[in-house]
């Protein structure tokens, strides 16, 4: 039933996709619906998939890194529909919907022989249901800075096409941006002690300094930078957009390093 319904949410997200992308394109706002009312749907299924992965893995095998990414995707949906039901932005669904896509697609992608998660990573609902909610944090604060930029370039060329139309304003992307920033980055903190703890108990060690906790420390030290500058040098605007832009490729890095090391276990 279960493996039914990851299938019905990957067809409801795919559709969800190319309905968000269409209405940013379009001038019908019924389209807007029709992509929400489908995400809402896809999110319900997800969650029953979640709900019962939960179950599994608390009853016998370890969670998995198909888990993990499949988790990352129903959070980024999750904070979709409460932005949207708080400020009623539709078009911000053209840009999250097909990310959870990506990361929903690479979690049905890998093999069934994937290797659970290590030790360490055992506490999936706790250690990396933080690293994640921050992952998620970036990614909006990604999101946020990619709209930025684009509403920024048709203002200057004076593009006042239909997407301009629909995208708010620089203000109101640059505020999402810091505080999007603001709240990841506590708990990707909190990500990585528990982590670190958590590694100390299975290893004996704090850090093994192998490439995902690198990069780990390496997104928590740019976003550390980044707020910091927000914070208190006064960074803004089109400069934290960028920044953020190329934090999120250091979260991708972190991502794909997990599940790089997962298939290398296999051989």
């Amino acid at each position: 039933m279960a493996a039914v319904c990851f299938m019905i949410t990957l067809v409801l997200y795919i559709v969800a996709t190319v309905s968000f992308l269409s209405y940013s394109l379009r001038r019908s706002e019924a389209l807007s619906q029709v992509s929400l009312g489908l995400t809402a749907v896809g999110f319900a299924s997800h969650t029953f998939v979640l709900g019962a992965r939960m179950f599994a893995a608390s009853s016998s095998a370890s969670p998995s890194f198909s888990d993990a990414l499949s988790f990352f995707a129903w959070m980024i949906i999750l904070v979709l529909l409460i932005v949207e039901l708080r400020h009623r932005i539709h078009v911000l669904g053209s840009f999250m919907v097909p990310l959870a896509l990506v990361s929903l697609v690479s979690a049905a992608a890998l093999p069934d022989t994937e290797p659970t998660l290590q030790p360490v990573f055992k506490t999936l609902w706790f250690h990396v249901t933080l690293s994640m909610l921050g992952a998620v944090g970036f990614t909006v604060a990604f999101v946020a800075g990619v709209m930025y930029l684009i509403q920024d370039r048709f203002l200057k060329s004076k593009q006042f096409n239909v997407l301009y139309s629909k995208l708010p304003a620089l203000d109101f992307l640059d505020h999402l941006n810091q505080q999007s920033i603001v709240v990841g980055f506590p708990l990707l903190t909190l990500g990585i002690v528990t982590g670190a703890i958590s590694a100390q108990f299975a290893r004996g060690s704090y850090v093994s300094w192998n490439p995902e906790q690198i990069w780990a420390l390496v997104t928590w030290l740019f976003y550390f930078i980044v707020l910091l500058g927000r914070l208190t040098i006064g960074w803004r605007a089109k400069r934290a957009a960028y920044l953020t832009v190329i934090g999120f490729a250091c979260v991708i890095l972190t991502l794909v390093g997990v599940v790089l090391k997962g298939h290398s276990a296999l051989s």
